[in-house]
């Protein structure tokens, strides 16, 4: 097997980059919250639906929803770590509970992973008791977002999920990540809307009217800014990993190098080992030890936790 990345440019200074006019002043009215959102959204569009731009979407799709898994414990009130929340998905034995840590970063991940066109495309992920009410919350705020613009939109499916229960935060957030999406006729969804939010903002929101809806504007347009340079990072990252592959000599290195490009982390021992994961390409455990510590030596992946045991690696800044 032999691995091909699509071309793209090494000249990251021409990647589609945020203005400076976009990224300071104060958001002080919706007019404002929608000029601004329109020149982050086209950013953040053209880095993803270019190819020749190089972001790993994928992978900024799992970087995403693990960000996303973080910002909804604390606005369920667990207030977990990044680096538990990881934990207790990617080392749980296959077959076992990984618990609500675990639990919440598989929600993300499957979010991410959600294709529009379907037509059961939210079985499982938004409860039984709003199933009747998805289609018609979406609908309402895809016309918020044609008349007033997507974080328009978001922010009034996420109103109109706390109306209905302000424990929802979780749905609150997938569902305005949906509108954002189908606004921009993205083929998969991106978890982004949740990274900056707090459980006080999102109760304002349902209780202060057009003040607590500018306040989680911002935030909605800080998430975006972040993502927009998080995928051009990604790019650069990826491209230096590109840049060392013929480097590595062992079989199946090639496929090794697809995974670093997709997940944020990975586990020598599970997912390289004794079959690469989404292959069928055995790999010993010393070759996937060995094929981490190589990538370590040449730059492009850093351990993840610090222990001498259950490592994970994942792409170096």
């Amino acid at each position: 097997m032999t691995y091909h990345p699509t071309a793209i440019s090494n000249d990251f200074k021409n990647l589609p980059k945020l203005p400076t006019w976009v990224t300071t002043g104060r958001v002080e009215t919706p007019e404002t919250v929608a000029f601004r959102s329109g020149a982050m959204l086209t950013v953040l569009d053209q880095l993803l639906s270019d190819p020749t731009h190089g972001v790993p979407v994928k992978l900024l799709g799992n970087r995403l929803a693990l960000s996303a898994a973080t910002a909804t414990s604390k606005l369920e009130g667990r207030l977990s770590r990044e680096i538990d929340i990881r934990d207790a998905f990617h080392l749980t034995p296959a077959g076992e509970a990984r618990g609500p840590d675990g639990d919440l970063l598989a929600y993300w991940r499957e979010a991410a992973r959600l294709r529009l066109t379907e037509r059961e495309w939210h079985a499982g992920l938004v409860g039984s008791e709003f199933e009747t009410d998805v289609d018609g919350w979406l609908q309402s705020a895809a016309n918020q977002s044609q008349s007033h613009g997507p974080i328009a939109g978001c922010v009034s499916v996420m109103r109109a999920v706390l109306e209905a229960d302000d424990r929802a935060e979780r749905i609150a957030c997938l569902l305005g990540d949906v509108v954002l999406a189908q606004a921009l006729n993205w083929k998969t969804v991106l978890p982004v809307t949740s990274r900056r939010l707090t459980k006080a903002m999102l109760r304002d929101l349902v209780t202060e009217g057009q003040d607590g809806e500018l306040t989680v504007q911002q935030r909605l347009l800080e998430s975006v800014e972040d993502t927009t340079r998080l995928a051009r990072d990604l790019a650069s990252q990826a491209a230096a990993v590109h840049a060392v592959a013929p480097k590595l000599r062992a079989n199946g290195s090639d496929a090794a190098v697809a995974l670093f490009l997709s997940e944020d982390a990975v586990a020598p021992s599970t997912m390289l080992s004794p079959i690469i994961q989404g292959t069928t390409i055995p790999m010993t455990g010393r070759s996937a030890r060995r094929i981490c510590d190589r990538l370590v030596e040449l730059g492009v992946v850093q351990e993840l936790t610090g222990r001498p045991t259950f490592r994970l690696y994942g792409i170096a800044p």
